[in-house]
């Protein structure tokens, strides 16, 4: 194991740093100190940790394709952008575009997250990008989503609010949201669908749910199938006739 100090350090300098001792094979990395420091675990391959304490700067986990990466605080923009494999645990809040263009890999956020998480989020053969949110979001989840798994617990939020914000799923055209709790038909896009997961998806669910509370070290309420709403695309052009001549 190696550990960083990062206060004062220039972000080029610290990724500089932990891209040599990993191609060098060093596979638990402790970065202290953490402040605003972006592309953090950059393209990193292979299995490995690395632990962050304080808060990362944009685009944690960058083409992540393989490690895991464990914040021990907040996070800021562009969490996961356009990951592939490995793991991001966020144990506070993250910010928006969370999971931008994610291909494959699972992020847990504890907390809230911002606008525009998991958009164009997609699938490919056996590759599932998953989300699970443990508290609310902002407006646009799940935009243009072609694919994946995003969960909403709303885990402090009240009955009578929903965890989630305006134009969910807009352009939405893959994949499913689950989301604990209610969601108005005026809060999702065009085209959208909402429902109860059916037992199979509650199956998947619930061991999405497991691995999320056994990272974080939490203890999740008993939940059923009907305490979740499932929002999914009715259709794969969802803005098509807009284009049409």
């Amino acid at each position: 194991m190696k550990v960083l100090h990062c206060r004062g350090k220039h972000y080029r300098d610290v990724n500089a740093l932990v891209e040599e001792w990993w191609k060098g094979g060093c596979r638990h990395i402790v970065l202290e100190e953490v402040c605003g420091h972006r592309y953090l675990g950059r393209a990193l391959e292979g299995e490995g940790r690395i632990d962050i304490k304080g808060i990362p700067g944009d685009d944690l986990g960058i083409f992540l394709n393989g490690p895991s990466l464990w914040v021990f605080g907040n996070a800021q923009d562009g969490v996961g952008n356009t990951m592939n494999q490995g793991k991001i645990v966020v144990q506070g809040d993250a910010r928006d575009i969370l999971g931008l263009s994610m291909r494959g890999g699972k992020i847990w956020v504890r907390g809230n997250v911002g606008y525009r998480v998991g958009i164009h989020m997609k699938s490919y053969e056996d590759e599932h990008p998953v989300i699970v949110i443990g508290g609310e979001t902002g407006d646009f989840l799940g935009e243009y989503m072609a694919g994946g798994f995003i969960v909403v617990l709303g885990l402090w939020t009240p009955k009578e609010k929903s965890p989630v914000g305006h134009f969910v799923a807009s352009g939405m055209h893959g994949g499913k949201i689950f989301v604990r709790g209610t969601v108005a038909p005026s809060q999702v896009g065009a085209g959208i669908g909402l429902d109860i997961p059916t037992e199979e998806e509650f199956r998947e669910l619930e061991k999405y749910l497991e691995e999320f509370a056994t990272d974080l070290a939490i203890s999740l309420p008993p939940f059923g199938r009907q305490d979740f709403i499932k929002i999914f695309p009715r259709t794969t052009r969802p803005y098509g006739r807009l284009y049409a001549y």
